[in-house]
Parts: C-alpha cells; structure tokens; sequence
C-alpha cells in the first residue's frame, strides 16, 4: 500500500451500513456486491464479526470458520480486503495464476509471506478485481455446492 487511506477508528459501536455508505462512497458498491458473493457462495458458513484494530488499524469485518478466510476493511472512498494464504493455498493460487488479473497478481507476488501465510492486501475498485476476490476465495474454502475437481 503505498499511499495511507483513512480508517473508521472511532472506538465503540461497529460502523452502521448508513456510516459505512457515507465513508466508503463508491467503495460501498464493492462493499455490498463482495458481502453479496461470500453470502451466495457460502450460505451459513460464516458469522461475520466485527474486530476494532485501534487508531492505527480501526474497524474490519473478519469473516471465519475454523481459520482466518478475508477480512474486508472500510477506508474512506474505498473496500480494502486482506486474504491471508497458507502453505497449500499458495500452492493452489499458483494453478490458476491465468485466471487472476495482472493487477492482483503483483499484489499477491509482492506480500510479505509470515510464520502464519502470506498476507495479501488490496484495495477492491474495479469488477475485474471483484472476480480476483471470488477466484482467489474458492482456493481458500470451495463455494457450497461447487463440484470437487
């Protein structure tokens, strides 16, 4: 991330949908169409929750099972997603490298890989990178009634 976008830090409540709308501007569109696929490709897996960061890191929505699968996050103007892959999942990313938009393929080539897996953070502002999301999501965890390969 090379330039710092604002966060919602205020402590206390999570942000309301009007709140959100209202901070994120055309970011709330990817907001409402990638909480949209997740719902429609996982139905009932996921109880999203909201995580308060502080003022350094301020509100995400964190979406997980038994281990971590994306983490949305509202900056002002716009969705950031955070997608942290493990070992395997790397692993699998790399077999569908020519599905993935150039764009997204440099921010997953240059994260930072921890102990805990490679942290891949993107800003989400275009629909090319809302089907990277999608793509990049079923690596993590298949789609509900998606046929095993």
């Amino acid at each position: 991330m090379t330039e710092q976008h604002q966060r919602l830090i205020e402590p206390g409540e999570p942000p309301t949908v009007e709140r959100l709308q209202a901070w994120m501007g055309e970011g709330f569109r990817y907001w409402t169409v990638v909480t949209s696929m997740i719902d429609r490709n996982y139905p009932g897996v996921f109880d999203p929750n909201w995580q308060f960061g502080g003022k350094k890191h301020g509100w995400s929505l964190r979406y997980k099972k038994s281990k971590s699968f994306c983490t949305l996050i509202p900056e002002n103007g716009r969705l950031a997603m955070l997608i942290v892959f493990g070992g395997v999942e790397r692993e699998k990313v790399d077999t569908i490298r020519g599905d993935i938009s150039e764009a997204m393929l440099a921010a997953f080539d240059s994260a930072t890989t921890y102990h805990d897996g490679k942290w891949v953070f993107f800003a989400v502002e275009n629909d090319d990178t809302v089907r990277d999301v999608e793509r990049l999501l079923a690596v993590k965890r298949r789609p509900v009634g998606a046929a095993r390969k």
